[in-house]
């Protein structure tokens, strides 16, 4: 029994699956059950527990043997480096106790060490927390996800407009989430003796200009990219909805992205193209709308 973390989101569910189609006994973990109504479909079981709340969570992964480790995020309209910082804890303390002989945790591109820094030093804490006890474990450095521009389908197609707090011409890892699942499937099936860190992206590098063009193309219509500048990236993400202690974070985190960007010498390679995602996210959309 694989145990999936976030089990209904775009990572979780493309992993839950991936396994279901080999033939593995699935359980998701959420907490709305009828969001996995299509895993349910598919041969998953279903636990709806909060992650923080360690025994429970450590009750359900007593059922497994390997598990998904994925840190949900915080909503951005609280101190999101806190919350997630004592998600990343209770997570971790489930661990003990629970069994299990391997967990595959998601992490990020440039994680590293430091405070207020929002993912970038949440996930290297979660890397470092289970370096530091017996459970083997594969750490997936993902790249920025693709479905972190899903919501700029609506100005696209409304205003001809996609946002950005990146220039236009900075190249940028991306993944889709499917692509992402896939090598969580892949590793949650490896021999318990191969762990590491792997670092995991799309075909190629893409530009913000390139998400433009996507969007362009898919839609059909003229879409230009609006980046906003650096000393407006608080403001921005306050006008969002985020607290000051979020935005402050977000603003860090997005700086480091920026300006220290981390280079993998072979990351594994999705096979997503970022045109391909943004094509069938414009085709979902056009078809939920009908």
């Amino acid at each position: 029994m694989h145990i999936i973390l976030g089990g209904t989101g775009h990572v979780g569910s493309a992993a839950a699956a991936t396994l279901l189609r080999r033939g593995e006994a699935v359980t998701v973990v959420t907490r709305d059950a009828g969001k996995a109504a299509h895993l349910v479909e598919q041969g998953a079981e279903v636990a709806e527990v909060d992650v923080r709340d360690v025994e429970a969570l450590r009750k359900v992964l007593k059922r497994g043997r390997r598990a998904f480790l994925l840190n949900p995020p915080a909503d951005p309209s609280t101190d999101t480096d806190t919350r997630e910082r004592e998600t990343v804890a209770a997570i971790t303390a489930a661990l003990e106790g629970s069994g299990l002989e391997k967990v595959v945790a998601e992490s990020a591109y440039g994680a590293q060490p430091g405070e207020g820094i929002g993912d970038l030093s949440v996930l290297y804490g979660l890397e470092q927390k289970l370096a530091a006890q017996a459970l083997p474990a594969s750490i997936i450095r993902a790249a920025y996800y693709m479905s972190n521009w899903d919501g700029a389908l609506e100005t696209a197609r409304r205003d001809g407009v996609v946002n950005s707090f990146f220039p236009a011409d900075f190249q940028l890892p991306m993944v889709a989430p499917r692509d992402l699942g896939e090598a969580a499937a892949r590793l949650l099936l490896e021999p318990v003796g191969q762990t590491g860190i792997h670092y995991v992206e799309g075909p190629r590098r893409y530009s913000c200009a390139d998400v433009a063009r996507a969007f362009a193309e898919a839609l059909g219509r003229d879409v230009r990219l609006v980046s906003t500048p650096r000393e407006r990236w608080v403001e921005a993400y306050r006008q969002l909805g985020f607290s000051e202690a979020a935005a402050k974070a977000y603003a860090r985190m997005t700086a480091a992205t920026l300006d220290e960007p981390e280079e993998p010498e072979r990351p594994e390679r999705g096979k997503i193209s970022l045109e391909n995602y943004i094509a069938a996210l414009v085709g979902k959309q056009s078809a939920l709308a009908m």
